[in-house]
């Protein structure tokens, strides 16, 4: 039993390798969803201040302004949401580095169980499970009870700064389409350059997630029109 816990205690601390797929789709999942967040947060309020006022410093400041705000707060939104999921994993691990000292037998009974329930049978399973107990204790706990990669917690940095970026990239798009264009082409090129930009967003967010591209690119344009119209409206009433 002192060469289970010596190896438990070992495994806290891996060698530290590249990140694992798991680890880049959270910081893309970030990314789109910062991105799409900038573009609709930043068009609304360009669209209730242009419908309000014709003056193009107070339509770019109050944009600009958003697109700084929409940005620092998905960062920190990602960084808060992260983090904690961090911390679950880290106490999940404490937890069975601790039951592997106490309760190993029974560990090695969850590990069993994991191999009869992909279809090996009771002794096959059990023998895989001492095994694997053997030389990796904690990593094989976590990993079967938990599906953590030991030493590969997903980081809040990572998330924030991939939202950051992405969300002041995404609100460019119709901050600088509602500035630059001439004033004959400047409603309906802010339009098309939001759809256009959802859309992006939408396909990249269905590719992240093997979901159907046409109903998200579809679904995105439709909200992207959706929050122009009633914040235009909004800015008319004022």
């Amino acid at each position: 039993m002192q060469v289970e816990t010596h190896k438990s205690s070992q495994a806290t601390k891996p060698a530290k390798n590249k990140m694992t797929m798991d680890e880049k789709l959270n910081a893309l999942r970030a990314g789109v969803l910062g991105s799409n967040d900038g573009i609709l947060t930043v068009v609304g309020v360009l669209f209730s201040v242009a419908a309000a006022t014709t003056n193009s410093f107070t339509i770019f400041i109050a944009g600009l302004s958003d697109l700084l705000a929409c940005a620092f707060s998905m960062a920190s939104g990602e960084y808060a949401s992260v983090s904690t999921q961090k911390d679950t994993e880290k106490a999940a691990v404490a937890k069975e580095e601790q039951l592997l000292q106490t309760n190993f037998e029974d560990e090695v009974k969850v590990v069993q169980q994991y191999y009869i329930a992909k279809g090996v049978t009771p002794a096959t399973a059990l023998a895989i499970a001492q095994d694997l107990m053997a030389k990796k204790p904690l990593e094989t706990i976590v990993d079967v009870k938990y599906d953590i990669k030991l030493g590969h917690y997903m980081n809040p940095w990572d998330a924030a700064f991939a939202s950051l970026f992405s969300a002041a990239a995404g609100g460019i798009f119709p901050l600088a389409a509602i500035t630059l264009l001439p004033d004959a082409i400047k409603w309906p090129g802010t339009i098309l350059a939001v759809c256009v930009s959802v859309a992006l967003t939408g396909y990249l967010s269905a590719k992240l997630g093997k979901g159907n591209v046409k109903v998200a690119v579809i679904r995105n344009i439709l909200v992207g029109i959706i929050t122009i119209i009633i914040h235009y409206g909004i800015g008319k009433l004022f």
